[in-house]
């Protein structure tokens, strides 16, 4: 019997043991700051939300958790912090650095939990991450839209604006924000510190003020404490000495406070007329500048400008000029050429009929000559007369213009001077001439350099002509005859 009380009793403490173990095994319990996730077989509460989501939610009490069949995770409710640092820029387009802080944790109702236990469940440390994001975002944003001013002066405008933007993703997430602190702003470009140095200029001008002020006063009571004394030692000398001394005394101090403020204001007087005067010479600079320094400037650009102008205007008219000389020489010398050629041919044809007439005529022609002998000497009379006067009016146009008086004289005795050189063709019967028109020209030209008559007339033209007022130069050792003559 007894041996049987001890099986017994050890079959039951066995089976405590393994109760106790199982128990421990099977049920969780939730920490006051924890729920527990419970996923698996017939995991599911009366909350209509855990049952939708296939999983069962626990918080603040114990469970049983069927191993094998059931798991249970643990997601933490405590509070969690972020630190954000977020660089912005403000409506005013300033660069901030903005630092804060941000305490939030899963949201007690179940369908926070649900939400974080979804997302966060086993990654619970990327939890902070998230956040940084999230309110990194919003704060962009909504910097983005404030002055410098505003996130100074307002920060709980700039905090209660960036909880409630993101408050939307924050419940998506199962998280609320406990709070949300902005300890520190910054900028790169000193804005907040200029921004605040004329209140710190005015606080400091109002300091020295007072200063000055608690200095004067300091100083008056200083004053009217040494009065005092002195007073008590003038009356302490006056009753000692006498009552003309007080009077003396008096006496001496106002006559010497009326020259020290006559002094004073004429003191000022001086400052103010300077200062004036100054004003004046500046005005008068001024004055200078822009009556008569800046007009005499334009007008020696005008006159400049015009003198360039004319300059160039006669520069072009003079070239202008040349060329047209140029090209109207260069006319004529070619009308006197050809008119040199034909009357070169004209002259070979007329020689040769006259060579055959005068065989026949010999006889008519001395006689003739004998008649126009005597006309010519009646008309060689005449002929003096007028060549003397046409020498007088070459005279004068060839000190005028000499080289076209010259060309002129060419020009109008050019036909004698081709028949002059024609004469060494005279008795000539059959020539061939070859380069048609350049080829007579040469030939020309020398028949006129080798032949005398046309050659002479030529340089007693120019002899001529240059002989100014004198009489004209013979033409080979011959007396000279006027152009008609020729």
């Amino acid at each position: 019997m007894p041996t049987e009380i001890v099986v017994l009793g050890g079959a039951i403490v066995v089976a405590l043991i393994v109760l106790i173990l199982v128990f421990k095994a099977v049920w969780r319990v939730a920490e006051p700051n924890e729920a527990l996730i419970i996923s698996g077989l017939g995991a599911h509460t009366k909350n209509e939300l855990a049952d939708s989501l296939g999983f069962k939610i626990v918080t603040g009490k114990g469970t049983a958790v069927l191993p094998g069949f059931q798991n249970a995770r643990r997601l933490r409710l405590d509070s969690r912090a972020t630190n954000l640092q977020v660089s912005c820029v403000t409506q005013q387009g300033i660069p901030v650095q903005v630092r804060g802080v941000v305490i939030y944790k899963v949201g007690d109702d179940f369908a926070s939990i649900a939400n974080a236990a979804r997302r966060f469940l086993d990654q619970q440390d990327s939890m902070n991450g998230a956040i940084h994001e999230l309110f990194t975002g919003h704060l962009r944003s909504i910097i983005g839209n404030l002055t410098v001013e505003d996130l100074i002066l307002n920060r709980e405008r700039l905090t209660s604006e960036t909880r409630s933007s993101a408050a939307d993703e924050m419940s998506k997430l199962g998280l609320v924000v406990d709070s949300l602190q902005i300890q520190e702003i910054d900028d790169e470009t000193g804005y907040i510190t200029n921004l605040g140095k004329p209140h710190a200029a005015k606080i400091a001008a109002s300091a020295r003020i007072a200063e000055a002020q608690r200095d004067q006063e300091a100083t008056e009571a200083e004053q009217v404490a040494a009065a005092n004394k002195a007073a008590a030692w003038r009356d302490a000398q006056i009753k000692q000495a006498s009552y003309q001394a007080e009077i003396d005394e008096a006496q001496a101090r106002s006559r010497q406070a009326g020259p020290l403020s006559e002094a004073s204001a004429r003191q000022e007087v001086v400052v103010q007329e300077t200062r004036a005067a100054e004003l004046e010479a500046q005005l008068a600079e001024q004055r200078l500048q822009s009556q008569v320094r800046k007009p005499a400037d334009a007008k020696a650009y005008e006159t400049v400008t015009l003198s360039q102008a004319e300059r160039d205007a006669r520069i072009a008219q003079a070239e202008a000029e040349a060329r047209e000389t140029e090209l109207r020489a260069v006319a004529q010398a070619s009308q006197v050429k050809q008119a040199a050629a034909a009357d070169a041919e004209s002259v070979r044809v007329r020689g040769e009929a006259a060579a055959a007439a005068t065989r026949a005529t010999g006889l008519a022609e001395a006689e003739a000559s004998q008649a126009r002998g005597l006309a010519e000497a009646e008309a060689a009379k005449a002929r003096g007369l007028a060549e003397a006067e046409a020498i007088r009016a070459r005279s004068q146009a060839l000190a005028e213009n000499q080289e076209a008086v010259i060309a002129q004289q060419l020009a109008e005795n050019w036909p004698q001077i081709v028949e002059a050189g024609a004469k060494a063709f005279g008795n000539v019967d059959h020539m061939v001439v070859l380069n048609g028109a350049q080829g007579v020209e040469e030939m020309l030209a020398k028949a006129l350099t080798l032949g005398g008559a046309g050659l002479g007339l030529a340089r007693s033209l120019l002899s001529g002509g240059a002989a100014g007022n004198g009489a004209p130069a013979s033409v080979n050792g011959a007396e000279p005859k006027s152009l008609s003559e020729s």
